[in-house]
This record gives structure tokens, sequence and C-alpha cells, in this order.
């Protein structure tokens, strides 16, 4: 038997603000079935950059994050903005954080943090290439953001010690990884 969608009877808004929007669906099961609070998480498109520069260094980024009080080196990251493509946000993030740009830029995966409550994907980019075109970042208010330069070996010893948390950065570069 296929598998079909749920029908949504009803949606409620329980909170929106800029980065957090939550949603109270009542949604019916093929089954019949009636599940009255099935909660879903709305967040723009977000992209995130494996870039790596013309001395094969990868570019990264080291920042404090406050759900899990530490102190993590990631990728550059951030959200689309209304009427962005995701390359070109992708290519912003990385101007503004990081103060690289130009190179070789292709998609390497679309991703979802947990589709069965969140309603977004993420962009996972490759750039190849990346030169240092800026030399001040552009970062928002609540940004505190430095640039980190690591190797090969170095970003594999993070990944392979579990020394990166967010999934959403891990899973492309495991894929990158795996195919270069």
């Amino acid at each position: 038997m296929p598998i079909e969608k749920w029908k949504t009877l009803s949606s409620e808004y329980l909170i929106r603000r800029p980065w957090l929007t939550a949603r109270r669906d009542v949604v019916q099961l093929p089954n019949g079935e009636i599940n009255e609070e099935y909660y879903v998480l709305e967040y723009p498109t977000w992209v995130n950059v494996i870039a790596i520069d013309t001395e094969g260094q990868f570019i990264m980024v080291e920042q404090y994050r406050h759900g899990l009080d530490g102190i993590f080196v990631e990728l550059v990251a951030g959200v689309a903005e209304e009427g962005e493509t995701p390359l070109e946000a992708a290519r912003r993030e990385l101007l503004e954080e990081a103060g690289y740009g130009n190179g070789h830029w292709e998609l390497l995966s679309v991703i979802s943090q947990n589709p069965a409550t969140s309603n977004n994907l993420t962009y996972c980019f490759l750039a190849t290439g990346v030169e240092r075109v800026a030399e001040k970042q552009h970062l928002d208010r609540t940004e505190d953001i430095a640039v980190r330069h690591l190797s090969r070996r170095q970003l594999l010893d993070l990944l392979e010690s579990d020394g990166m948390k967010q999934a959403l950065m891990a899973a492309p570069l495991w894929k990158y990884f795996s195919k270069h």
C-alpha cells in the first residue's frame, strides 16, 4: 500500500518572531486518525558554504552558540533574505562573515534539519578557489565571529572527534570528503 500525505484540517500560529515561528496543526492521517497537536517550526531558507581558498585552506568561522553554551568552529552559514536565491545568499554570507569571494561555486546538497517538524531546506554550496576580497567583516549587530583557516587534516580531525556539533554542516562536509 502506498504512503499518502496527511490532510491539514486547521493551523494556528503560536508564535511569529523573526527567528522563531511555530504553528500547531490539526492533521488527519490516511487511516482517519486525527492528531490535534502536530507542531511545525517555520524557518526561512538556510545556506552554508564549504569554502576552500586558493592555498587549499578551508575558510571556517568560530563563534559562541548559546543553545549548547559553547564555542564552535563551523562553516560560513546564514539565512537567505527576501528575494535572494540560495546561491546569492551563500555568496553574501561568505563575504560578510569571512571577507572571501570569487572562485568556482557549485551546489553540493540540499538537506533538511528535520522534515518531521521543520518546513525549510538548507542549501549547501562548495566554493573552491575563493580569495580574500574584503579586509573587514560586515557582521550583524548580534554576530561575534572569528575567521579560522583549517587544513584538510585539521577539518577531518574536527569531524572525527565530533567537535563539529552542527549536523547541517557535518553532513555536507562528510559528503565532500567522501568524494574528494
